[in-house]
């Protein structure tokens, strides 16, 4: 039963990143780009832990905790970026 309930929150999450990549590509503006990297990220790292416990290999896990803070220090960077090009800087 909870194999069956991961390998459907596993395939909701792949399909999820498609259109997460897709808005990526396609994304109007900057803000949209980054919001959509951001959640693509965090959705990675949700899919890593699900896998993670799906393989039952608790390795996987050590990979999203920098995973997460590189995402937050990404985040930081570009709201930085566009703040000072709204300024004028």
């Amino acid at each position: 039963m909870l194999s069956s309930v991961l390998l459907i929150i596993t395939s909701i999450y792949v399909v999820t990143a498609l259109m997460y990549i897709i808005r990526l590509v396609k994304g109007p503006t900057i803000p949209d780009r980054v919001l959509a990297l951001d959640a693509l990220s965090f959705d990675l790292a949700v899919f890593l832990a699900l896998l993670s416990i799906i393989l039952e290999n608790p390795i996987l896990v050590s990979g999203v905790i920098p995973l997460v803070l590189w995402i937050h220090a990404i985040d930081i960077f570009v709201s930085k970026y566009l703040e000072a090009r709204e300024m004028g800087e």
